[in-house]
């Protein structure tokens, strides 16, 4: 049995393909932005499906979403006058998605064109007071410490970044987060730091040292205490009648010898000497 075939009039075909063209799509997290014969609509366009009004209007597509800016090859100077090699930030911000029609107005030709078509407002605006701000930033600092704070550095510029935005637009803007990503010295800031690095290595290795010799002379001291203590001791037990017991008890060992030829006179002792004449 042959299936039937379906017929749909040309007319409604082409009225499809008119409707296709007259419609439009604002992807999610971006707003659509209309200019009519040159002015343009201070209500945005929420994503989704929209219309199109050929030859008297046009609309433009803006990124509510967090932008990145990317800053490469800055060189700075830092607090002691010295220039960075080379310094690489990124940044990140976005627009309050109920202002971009304001923001399009007010800063007609400070957006930029994103490689997907969309558009980044007031990206070129933000993009150099982002970079005055790693500028001032960096300016606070030496350049002796300026690697070992790169997460503090990227904090205060995004505060000086935000607080400026907020000066000619509050509420409109909001600096999600800045990355330093790279900071390279000039090489002989850099020969500074490790000679630096290697002096408090060496200070330390040196206190170190002295705390091990006083731990010593410590102990030395100690001893020397306890030896004194115990001579003192001992000094004061050594009576002159605890002295004499103890010369007697020697002399009664030396007698039980039966050694006759020899006789012992303790010092200090006045001895009469008897004499067997043998009579």
């Amino acid at each position: 049995m042959a299936m039937g075939k379906v017929l749909v009039p040309v007319g409604l075909v082409a009225g499809a393909i008119v409707l296709m063209s007259l419609a439009g799509t604002i992807q999610t997290g971006n707003v659509g932005i209309r200019t009519t014969l040159g002015v343009i609509s201070t209500d945005e366009i929420g994503p989704g499906v929209y219309l199109k009004w050929p030859l008297i209007s046009s609309v433009h597509e803006f990124s509510a979403k967090d932008i990145a800016i990317d800053l490469t090859d800055l060189t700075p100077k830092a607090k002691d006058n010295l220039s960075l090699r080379d310094m690489d930030v990124s940044i990140y911000y976005r627009a309050n998605p109920g202002s971009i029609s304001e923001l399009t107005a007010k800063y007609a030709s400070q957006s930029a064109r994103h490689d997907d078509g969309y558009f980044m407002p007031a990206y070129e605006l933000i993009l150099r007071i982002a970079r005055n701000a790693c500028y001032e930033e960096i300016a606070k600092l030496d350049s002796l410490v300026i690697h070992t704070q790169r997460e503090q550095l990227g904090l205060a510029i995004q505060k000086q970044l935000q607080g400026e935005l907020d000066k000619n637009d509050p509420g409109v803007f909001t600096v999600s987060r800045v990355v330093v990503r790279s900071v390279q010295t000039d090489p002989s800031i850099e020969q500074s730091i490790q000679q630096a690095v290697a002096n408090q290595k060496k200070l330390e290795a040196m206190q170190v040292q002295t705390e091990i010799a006083k731990k010593e002379a410590e102990i030395k001291v100690t001893e020397a205490r306890g030896i004194a203590e115990s001579n003192q001791i001992i000094a004061g037990s050594l009576t002159r009648e605890y002295l004499q017991h103890e010369a007697n008890m020697a002399l009664l060992k030396f007698a039980e010898k039966g050694n006759s030829n020899t006789i012992v006179v303790p010092s200090g002792m006045t001895v009469t000497p008897l004499i067997n004449t043998g009579k």
